[in-house]
């Protein structure tokens, strides 16, 4: 299965924080699974301007077909302005409108304060769900105060990150078997 953990900003270290401990999860957990950190802090993305994603060049190409050759998503977002930020919303720009259909995705959520919680709830999910995404149902929020030095500090997350991970596999794990049951109907 290939796996991309995909930190949704450009700058900041909270977000990166948490979407690199769950790769390093993924990595002990299941060793087996193709993971891929894609840290847009790391590369130069043009803006979305209505090509199809394949059009692009260089580190846009490259971190769309990435994330279209997934089988699964985590993605790791803070929140500005109770929103998602720009660089987030573009990547999904950039991408098809099915360009989830048969992915599985899950989120992570950084923000300054508990008053943002439902920004996940009211903006990603429903765009997620429009670009077809299998969404696990739950989320992992984290605050300021879960941090210490650019480390996570309690031990409450850790488990909800850990079990975030879990569900991510096992949800595309039981979507994968349903679409080989389906594909296996045809006969051809």
């Amino acid at each position: 299965m290939k796996i991309v953990a995909l930190a949704g900003s450009i700058v900041g270290s909270k977000t990166k924080t948490a979407i690199s401990k769950v790769v390093d999860m993924l990595h002990e957990k299941y060793p087996e699974h193709e993971v891929t950190l894609l840290d847009l802090a790391d590369y130069n993305m043009a803006f979305s301007d209505g090509r199809n994603y394949f059009e692009y060049e260089g580190d846009t190409k490259y971190v769309a077909e990435t994330i279209m050759a997934a089988d699964a998503l985590i993605i790791g977002t803070p929140t500005f302005q109770a929103s998602i930020p720009a660089t987030l919303k573009n990547i999904f720009d950039l991408l098809p409108v099915n360009a989830f259909r048969d992915k599985t995705v899950s989120t992570i959520v950084t923000a300054g304060t508990s008053k943002h919680y439902l920004m996940v709830e009211q903006q990603l999910k429903p765009i997620l769900a429009y670009m077809k995404a299998h969404i696990v149902p739950t989320y992992v929020f984290l605050e300021e105060k879960d941090f210490l030095r650019k480390e996570i500090i309690n031990d409450d997350v850790l488990f909800r990150l850990q079990r975030l991970v879990e569900d991510t596999v096992m949800v595309a794990d039981a979507f994968a078997e349903i679409r080989a049951k389906k594909d296996a109907e045809y006969g051809f």
